[in-house]
């Protein structure tokens, strides 16, 4: 997928907490945008 595992990883955790379920497909690491 071309993105940084750790990069992904760290952001993805950090924006958990306050993303809506139903908007958790924009975090899969193919569509993620940092």
């Amino acid at each position: 997928n071309d993105v940084d595992p750790q990069a992904w990883l760290a952001d993805t955790l950090a924006r958990l907490p306050d993303h809506k379920i139903t908007k958790v497909g924009e975090l899969l690491p193919w569509r993620w945008q940092p």
